[in-house]
């Protein structure tokens, strides 16, 4: 189950049923969970706590000190749920200080060169594909999906069931839903993620209103807001409005209104 060639600190707790591949080195304040594969060459440091069933492929750097320059030295922390996976080369940063940490939940699936950095949090079954960065304290909402080398600003936020087009690139804040395309734009809804999420027809066609009324209004974007909040009452607009309320950010602008707007900030 354990390599003769990998390297476990004393002091790091291992849990039942581990696998740990050839050259992997864990560290003293790593706490691995149940029933987790540790592939070839993967480092585990930090005070990073891990969860049951995770797999973490060749050269995984996980729990490694966040590329910040504030950063001095101290023990911050990294979290891990259950059954993530972590393909080739993933990297994910421990926080940059004592009061917060970087956490990940659980189901998620970081493929090849993916990298996490300090402060994120990452919900539940979201995907980065390859090459997907996060910038320092980055919010990923649970399902969403970052295609290819797309690039998320530091603290921004993507919503629940948002996908990134491979390539795009934000700086402000994606909404719940929604296909962010190019640089900070938006073009539609995630309808095939809504639907496969259990959406109704209903409440899909209550979201495209919202979408419309919001993103693709003439008559600005805090009165559409204001509207929009008296006029929509589901489920899935709630969450949507919700989310856009707390933008600190602004948000992304649909790709066929002019993002120079200053009312869409």
């Amino acid at each position: 189950m354990i390599h003769p060639t990998a390297i476990i600190h004393p002091q790091a707790k291992v849990g039942a049923n581990v696998r740990v591949g050839p050259y992997a080195v864990i560290d003293a304040e790593v706490e691995l969970g149940a029933d987790c594969v540790v592939g070839p060459q993967v480092y585990l440091t930090g005070v990073t706590k891990i969860g049951r069933g995770n797999r973490f492929h060749a050269g995984c750097v996980i729990g490694d000190a966040p590329q910040d320059l504030k950063y001095k030295d101290e023990p911050t922390r990294l979290r891990i749920g259950d059954r993530n996976v972590f393909r080739e080369n993933v990297t994910v940063h421990r926080s940059n200080k004592l009061a917060e940490d970087t956490i990940v939940g659980s189901g998620n699936f970081f493929m090849a060169g993916s990298h996490v950095a300090h402060n994120c949090h990452v919900g539940d079954h979201a995907i980065l594909a390859n090459g997907a960065t996060l910038g320092g304290h980055v919010t990923v909402q649970d399902r969403a999906f970052l295609s290819g080398n797309v690039l998320v600003h530091q603290f921004c936020r993507v919503g629940t069931l948002a996908i990134m087009q491979g390539g795009s690139a934000i700086s402000k804040d994606l909404p719940p839903f929604t296909v962010a395309r190019g640089d900070n734009g938006i073009c539609g809804l995630n309808t095939i993620g809504l639907r496969r999420a259990g959406f109704s027809a209903e409440d899909r066609l209550e979201l495209k209103k919202l979408y419309h009324a919001l993103f693709r209004s003439e008559t600005g974007f805090r009165s559409a807001m204001a509207q929009a909040q008296e006029k929509y009452s589901s489920q899935g607009a709630k969450i949507m409005l919700e989310f856009v309320a707390a933008a600190k950010r602004g948000v992304c602008a649909d790709t066929g209104i002019s993002a120079h707007n200053p009312e869409e900030t």
